[in-house]
Parts: structure tokens; sequence; C-alpha cells
């Protein structure tokens, strides 16, 4: 068993059940419609949230327990979203699927960020978007979440040079104040990224 499958296996949902702020604040800033996909999405408040939003949502996780919290919390919620047991290691990205992709808090080793940064390049259809917050690797002094190992936290240039040919419209590396359930509390180093598919 995956640490991330006996982690979410609470009845309390460990992140909270809100929508992260900042994906919040963007997916209505740009009015995005049609199919979505959350990679990493845990436990899937953000999935349950785009659903509410009139998306047709799919998530992508390698934890069963917090795919089985998904399902809980869109059933309460009243939409539908698809659930897939996923290993971002071995993930099949198919060309230009999605109109939406987002990745929030998603944390891996290097070669599985840049395997995953590409597939959702190649995965989101022209005009999409893909809109991601994530902790920088300034963030371990911070001690307000997110993974203890710099190799797990990402610089700048992995956005900035692998969508270098995409519409940048939002890049932000910086603090930010963040109070996500029991394990995202305080002042934190994130980077911000929403980019558009030309």
């Amino acid at each position: 068993m995956n640490q991330w499958n006996e982690r979410f296996q609470t009845t309390n949902y460990i992140y909270g059940t809100a929508p992260n702020v900042f994906l919040k604040d963007y997916h209505k800033k740009l009015n995005i419609s049609g199919a979505a996909l959350a990679i990493a999405e845990g436990e899937g408040r953000n999935a349950v949230y785009l659903a509410e939003q009139g998306m047709d949502v799919t998530t992508w996780d390698y934890a069963e327990s917090g795919l089985a919290k998904t399902n809980r919390l869109a059933k309460v919620r009243g939409v539908s979203v698809s659930t897939e047991l996923v290993d971002l290691k071995e993930a099949r990205w198919s060309e230009e699927q999605w109109d939406e992709i987002v990745c929030i808090y998603g944390h891996f080793p290097k070669e599985i960020r840049k395997k995953t940064l590409q597939g959702v390049k190649k995965a989101i259809k022209k005009g999409g978007y893909f809109l991601s917050e994530v902790y920088s690797n300034y963030q371990i002094p911070y001690k307000s979440g997110g993974p203890q190992d710099v190799e797990f936290l990402y610089k700048p240039e992995e956005f900035l040079q692998t969508f270098s040919d995409w519409r940048i419209l939002h890049f932000f590396m910086g603090e930010v104040v963040r109070h996500e359930g029991e394990k995202h509390n305080g002042l934190s180093h994130v980077i911000q990224f929403v980019g558009q598919k030309p």
C-alpha cells in the first residue's frame, strides 16, 4: 500500500473539502467549459468544485482511498466525477483530449514532473488551459505543508521552459497564505501558473 493510500484512509478530509482559492478564482475568471482532468487530485476537493461549475470532470490519483473520498464528496454535493486509478509514472496521455487540466499541489520526483508536464502539454486541446498551484523549491523552511524533500518541489523554469510557446496568462512565484484542511496551513512559498495552448 502506498503512503497516500494510507494517508487518505481517514473519515475527515485532510486537505479540506473547499477548492483551492487560486483555482477557484482563475477558473471563474476564464469561464472555462468542457472536459477537465484533475491530476494527483487526492481527496477530490478541486475535481468536485469543477463538476459543480458544469465541467465534465475526470480525476487521476494513485490512492484508491482518495478516489473513494472523491466519489463520496461528489455524491454529497450532487455532482458526478469520473475517478481513475493512475500512477503518473505510467500515465498514458492522449492527444488534445481536455479543455482544462489542473494540478494543485501534485508533487513528484523530477523525472515524473518532467514527464507529467509534457503529458499535460500534449493532452490539452488547442485553446485549452492548464492551471496549477504547487510548492516551490523555497517551501521547506516555511513548514506550512508539502514535501520535506526539495527533489519533490518545483522550480519556475519547469513551467516557463515547458510552456514557453504557450500564452501565459498568469505566472507567480512567492508567498501566499493557505488554510486547506490540517495539512496546508499558514504562510507558504508557491508557484502559480495559468497557460493557454495556442
